[in-house]
């Protein structure tokens, strides 16, 4: 399970990114404050940000790319995330044309269950990103720090990403990699989507690239075929099974064999897992992508319905 993840560490080499940190308190009275003033400044129009527009706070982890701290913007005093990513990194890795297509899809999303992207601006070497911070942190290390979550958590967190999806798949945005570490938890412990990089706006809705996390790749990607806004259907019910079993289901000791369950949608549950959760996740995990329970019934389910109040969560 492991070997998959890619997780941020508070680790980091600031000699490297000429970066001199200096203490930021954060509470809630600064997190909930001066948001609006940060909002409307990134709906001005472009802003020539720099970095000597922020103050500089402890490193929040070490990314594939680059680094991301805590950050004030200095007019604001709003309390934000700075992404910084090296430009010879992206390069090397030819990724950046999926950086382009993130920032230009994340933002224009606004969602209380999708991160905040304010804005980004740029150097000789580095990239910037200017995101919402998340206080409660990665929702991966919550799930390991607890190895599962309880039927009431799992729906609450289900129902929020469902509710950010439709949005999403109403603006012809398909994510195509939900997983644990895409996900963050903001300072009430709700749910928000964070990153964008296989993300992809597709108004024709048929896609064939192959992309997102082995584990959360529906039958239609593993077999080559086209797919559309339904590979987030899929990712949602490995997601639920993984909350609440505490690994996905279609893990196995090799690629080959996990590609073969996937594709025979070979659906095991341990005894623990409620009725109601096995009945949504089998409707979510379906070979034929039109077979998937649509979103809307996803909000709807029983199984949701009963642990969560669906009527704050619709958009």
């Amino acid at each position: 399970m492991e070997a998959r993840r890619i997780l941020l560490s508070s680790g980091e080499n600031l000699q490297a990114t000429n970066l001199k940190p200096q203490r930021i308190p954060v509470d809630k009275e600064n997190l909930s404050q001066n948001e609006k003033e940060m909002e409307s400044a990134s709906k001005k129009g472009p802003i020539k940000w720099s970095l000597s527009d922020f103050d500089i706070g402890r490193p929040l982890g070490k990314g594939k790319f680059g680094n991301v701290y805590l950050a004030r913007e200095k007019k604001s005093k709003y309390i934000v995330a700075l992404k910084l990513m090296f430009k010879s990194q992206l390069q090397k890795a030819g990724v950046e044309h999926q950086l382009r297509r993130e920032i230009e899809i994340q933002t224009h999303l606004r969602h209380p269950h999708i991160l905040k992207l304010f804005g980004y601006f740029y150097d000789d070497s580095r990239i910037y990103l200017i995101l919402e911070y998340a206080p409660k942190g990665e929702l991966y290390k919550e799930l390991q720090k607890h190895k599962r979550f309880d039927d009431a958590r799992s729906a609450k967190y289900i129902a929020q990403l469902a509710d950010a999806l439709i949005y999403c798949h109403g603006k012809k945005v398909i994510h195509r990699d939900i997983k644990p570490e895409n996900l963050l938890l903001g300072l009430m412990g709700d749910l928000k989507i964070a990153d964008f990089g296989w993300s992809v706006h597709a108004p024709s809705s048929r896609r064939q690239t192959m992309c997102g996390t082995l584990d959360y790749l529906p039958p239609e990607m593993v077999e080559g075929r086209p797919h559309n806004e339904c590979v987030d259907l899929w990712s949602l019910g490995v997601l639920c099974y993984e909350f609440l079993v505490g690994s996905p289901p279609f893990e196995a000791e090799g690629h080959t064999e996990t590609y073969r369950r996937i594709s025979k949608v070979d659906l095991r549950f341990p005894d623990f897992v409620s009725e109601g959760a096995r009945d949504l996740i089998s409707k979510l995990l379906r070979h034929d992508p039109n077979a998937r329970l649509p979103l809307v019934q996803v909000l709807k389910h029983p199984w949701i319905v009963k642990y969560t109040d669906t009527s704050s969560t619709t958009s």
